[in-house]
């Protein structure tokens, strides 16, 4: 079987407006479909949310959003999702983070917290100090989300044994 190609991520946040603008100017996103409330109903999506979430779910709002290269960002707000402060437990299961690429790494470190997230890491890391200009550095958005932020892409980053 072929590789498969990325098609989007699923986040759930506290507020769907604030998600929409954050992400369409952090990472130049363009919204696809704005905010749209979905019902409990027999529609197509009211089924398939049945399937996903169970009897009783409710409603929720969505909005979807696209980068450049046509991977989606899928935003909820379910009516009793908590804005609360979290501890980072890196070491449960699911996922962790998903991460962005930017050649100038600290203009959009600048950019994303000018809208509210924050530098996880105290400072930019270089994969080859000295050799490539390959660097990193861990993210949050408003609500808390781990994000990561690559000057190159994962193939050139990694093909090149980062951690050797």
């Amino acid at each position: 079987m072929a590789a498969l190609t990325f098609s989007h991520i699923g986040i759930t946040v506290p507020d769907l407006d604030k998600a929409v603008e954050f992400y369409s100017k952090a990472f130049g996103l363009y919204v696809i479909m704005g905010a749209t409330e979905i019902q409990h109903d027999e529609s197509a999506i009211g089924q398939m949310c049945d399937d996903v979430f169970g009897e009783g779910w409710g409603s929720f709002r969505i909005a979807h959003l696209s980068l450049g290269d046509g991977t989606g960002i899928e935003l909820f707000e379910f009516p009793n999702t908590v804005e609360e402060e979290r501890p980072f437990e890196y070491w449960r299961r699911g996922l962790f983070h998903f991460c962005v690429q930017d050649e100038d790494v600290e203009a959009r470190i600048k950019l994303i917290e000018s809208l509210g997230g924050k530098q996880r890491m105290q400072q930019v890391r270089k994969y080859y100090p000295d050799e490539k200009p390959y660097r990193m550095v861990y993210m949050e958005d408003p609500f808390g989300n781990i994000f990561e932020l690559y000057s190159h892409s994962y193939e050139l980053t990694y093909s090149a044994g980062a951690y050797v």
